[in-house]
């Protein structure tokens, strides 16, 4: 006697869920647009971390230099 065959199939996750309907809602341009304004946002927020180090390790250091 053989054992039925296993099916694996992915269960999507929530983000490829929102990226289907996304694909029925939008069109591809407004897609793309919207995928390098959401790049764009986290590059600004990295670009502001960045800043905000350097902005307090030159404290750190005017503290220190006489």
């Amino acid at each position: 006697m053989q054992a039925a065959p296993v099916r694996a199939t992915a269960i999507p996750s929530f983000t490829d869920a929102l990226r289907a309907v996304e694909s029925l809602l939008m069109s591809g341009g407004q897609r793309t647009a919207r995928r390098n304004a959401w790049t764009s946002v986290l590059e600004d927020r990295r670009r502001a971390k960045d800043r905000v180090e350097a902005e307090r390790a030159l404290d750190r250091f005017t503290a220190v230099a006489p």
